[in-house]
């Protein structure tokens, strides 16, 4: 999943941006989500520093009426996120070729002047930056599934384990912080990637987070604290 993160200094314009934004995610059912839409362009940078593997949209205002400019936050970006989205929404049009001097490769620099083609100009962008993710998505290591009418999105390497549901043919897939549930055969997903694992009838684990074995009572725990039960022909996968 992306997350979008917008910075404005006008709360007006800061509410019609972000209105467009969850608009044009809930009708064309991006795989996004509007994590934060902020004022102030330290909340931005406090939000992201210290998320892992994660790339992000960001949306930026030139002229932030702060210490930095909405150039020079994209620049500190880069630090924590080196493919994310930059887009810069903005009244001065003179400052664009300061993208080029900080390096921050913005894909677009709209100018606010028209809001119907701002709009216009907006949704095209976040339909690029949404592309290119799903496009990633079937290179690198990640697990996507669909969940209602909307895509996930996830990193392997963020995936604990996935267990079978109480509901029939139904999947929940377990992070360090959240669980989601979805369609899909367990035994397809020890398939997926050589670190998962299943360890039982209704586990699948990622054996990168695994904190102990329990061989005595057949069970394992895992880097979020929870414990899954291991099958006696899986003792030896764990040993």
């Amino acid at each position: 999943m992306l997350n979008v993160y917008i910075c404005e200094d006008d709360e007006k314009q800061l509410a019609d941006l972000s209105a467009i934004v969850r608009s044009t995610i809930m009708i064309e059912e991006y795989d996004m989500t509007l994590e934060l839409s902020t004022v102030d362009p330290y909340e931005l940078l406090n939000e992201i520093q210290d998320k892992k593997n994660f790339i992000g949209v960001y949306i930026l205002d030139v002229d932030l009426n702060t210490d930095i400019d909405g150039i020079e936050l994209a620049a500190k970006i880069r630090q924590y996120d080196v493919s994310g989205t930059i887009i810069f929404v903005t009244t001065h049009e003179e400052m664009a070729h300061l993208t080029f001097k900080y390096k921050v490769e913005a894909i677009d620099y709209i100018i606010k002047d028209d809001p119907i083609k701002m709009s216009h100009d907006l949704k095209a962008c976040l339909k690029i930056a949404n592309e290119r993710q799903s496009h990633e998505n079937l290179q690198e290591d990640i697990f996507t599934v669909k969940v209602g009418s909307r895509r996930r999105s996830f990193h392997y390497a963020d995936i604990v384990y996935f267990e079978t549901s109480d509901t029939p043919h139904k999947i929940i897939l377990h992070t360090e912080n959240s669980m989601t549930e979805f369609y899909y055969q367990i035994k397809d997903l020890e398939k997926i990637d050589p670190r998962f694992i299943r360890c039982h009838k209704s586990f699948v684990i990622n054996k990168q987070k695994i904190e102990s074995v329990d061989l005595k009572n057949r069970l394992v725990r895992l880097s979020n604290g929870d414990t899954c039960l291991v099958s006696v022909r899986a003792i030896s996968k764990l040993r």
